[in-house]
């Protein structure tokens, strides 16, 4: 069985990767419980290994996530141009 990264880590199972030209430039996972952070989200956690980025590197990318992305993710987005994201569950996310 395949565990994801950040329950393997003792956290939370929500990542996020960021692809351009078919190229995976970011990948992050949810991180609050393992670093006690109340932003480490896995799309902010994409967007800060995706490192700094040309603005056509952004602007010509697709993010993946496992979740509909919160306020705070959605505004990063917004901010670094990325015009499409795939969402892989829009309902309420339930850990059991």
């Amino acid at each position: 069985m395949i565990v994801p990264t950040g329950l393997a880590e003792g956290g939370i199972p929500i990542g996020a990767i960021i692809v351009h030209n078919n190229h995976i430039i970011g990948r992050g996972h949810n991180r609050r419980v393992q670093k006690g952070s109340s932003i480490l989200h896995g799309e902010m956690d994409a967007l800060e290994n995706a490192g700094r980025q040309a603005s056509k590197g952004y602007r010509g990318s697709v993010l993946y996530t496992t979740l509909f992305p919160c306020a705070m993710c959605s505004g990063a987005i917004l901010l670094h141009g990325i015009p499409k994201v795939v969402i892989g569950e829009n309902k309420t996310f339930r850990l059991e």
